[in-house]
């Protein structure tokens, strides 16, 4: 419970704040053209913007980083250009999780983008634009230290981040991507007060929200923004797929999402699982034997996690199907994979309680016991220990 709650407020901060296009005409930076609203509403860096982001999501991480580039030359001084490139880190980083290699670089990147919004709020303490940066580095700071379970850098990134978000709020549009932050503050802290007592420890602080009022905003910005247009209606498909209970819903943005971004490996994969968890199973087996193929092929993004989490869900799906043996020959295969030296064990212990269960279903039962016996033996990630013991005390029957 306290795992989930940190990253929920962490992922709170973080979206308040997050880069949106921004404007204030007392606030804004000026440049060689005179003074702007914001940076981000300069037509160079709108073109090159809109143009770097859609490379990386579509995995084209080095022609993206070439783009940036462009925009990091023209304004060297600004934190637009070290911001956007560790965007690439970091969809690099939620490619797979359990990969720590990218940690430090992307780390680097933000603590860059802090610097050179200190060096613009030390010659003016409402540059909009450094607010805006400021607040959106510290919150994926504060997000990454909470995959990581650093708790302590999670909190004092959070804090930081908070600080700017209100600069920032109070002098942007009410429409397109101007309101993607208040949009996911006003649904997260909702869901936050309502499903985490703890959550008030920090909620308390900061003004009510309103879950309505929330996804009305998110999808004004998966409408009609530009910058967060995708980033937008990804949590429109988490948000009805964790909190709404809602397949339709769901299904509709994360189909925008593969229709926009086809060779995206994570809103593949996410569409799989929009599928499996209303038991569309048929549909759901399709899609993860095509990230399988897309993964044998070496397509970018399809990365080892990508084969993991089809050999998951895919034996998942034989294992209730009844089909014991294609479900044991999928987990030896993400047995073997997640062998390899990683932190987050999430994917390991479900192949173990799987294993366990399909033992179990073909009257194995010492076989069973072992793996449920790994399962309680590792940390609890995926909350998979109540299962364990239950199936330690009686037979997992099928």
């Amino acid at each position: 419970m306290r795992t989930q709650f940190v990253a929920l407020a962490a992922g709170l901060l973080l979206l308040t704040g997050k880069v949106c296009v921004a404007h204030s005409q007392s606030h804004s930076p000026p440049d060689s053209a005179g003074e702007k609203a914001s940076i981000l509403d300069d037509s160079f860096v709108r073109t090159h913007g809109t143009k770097g982001l859609d490379l990386l999501y579509g995995m084209q991480f080095e022609k993206a980083k070439a783009v940036f580039d462009r925009i990091d030359d023209r304004y060297p001084e600004h934190p637009i250009g070290p911001f956007l490139k560790g965007l690439n880190l970091w969809w690099t980083i939620m490619l797979d999780l359990t990969d720590t290699s990218h940690d430090e670089a992307f780390i680097e990147q933000m603590n860059t983008v802090i610097a050179r919004c200190n060096d613009l709020l030390n010659k003016n303490p409402d540059h909009f634009d450094a607010a805006l940066f400021k607040a959106a580095a510290h919150g994926f700071l504060a997000r990454l230290h909470s995959n990581r379970r650093h708790w302590w850098q999670t909190i004092r990134n959070a804090q930081k981040a908070i600080n700017y978000v209100q600069k920032v709020e109070d002098v942007a549009p009410k429409q397109g991507d101007y309101v993607f932050g208040p949009g996911m503050y006003d649904y997260y802290s909702a869901i936050l007060a309502e499903e985490y007592t703890l959550s008030k420890a920090i909620l308390w602080l900061l003004p009510d929200g309103n879950e309505a009022r929330g996804l009305r905003l998110l999808r004004e910005a998966a409408t009609n923004g530009r910058y967060v247009q995708t980033e937008a209606a990804y949590f429109l498909a988490k948000i009805h797929y964790l909190y709404e209970d809602s397949f339709t819903k769901s299904r509709k943005w994360v189909s925008w999402l593969r229709q926009e971004h086809p060779n995206n490996p994570f809103f593949h994969a996410f569409e799989g699982r929009v599928y499996a968890r209303w038991g569309r199973w048929e549909r759901a087996q399709a899609i993860f034997q095509t990230i399988l193929k897309r993964c044998r092929a070496g397509n970018p993004g399809y990365n080892l996690h990508m084969k993991e989490v089809a050999h998951l869900y895919l034996a998942r799906d034989q294992l209730y199907d009844d089909q014991y043996q294609q479900a044991l020959s999928h987990l030896a295969q993400l047995e073997q994979l997640t062998s390899r030296d990683i932190e987050n064990t999430r994917y390991r212990m479900l192949g173990y309680l799987y294993q366990g269960m399909v033992y179990d279903a073909l009257g194995q039962r010492k076989m069973a016991l072992s793996r449920y016996r790994k399962v309680l033996r590792m940390e609890d990630t995926a909350g998979a220990h109540k299962r364990a013991r239950q199936y330690l005390d009686a037979p997992y029957s099928g």
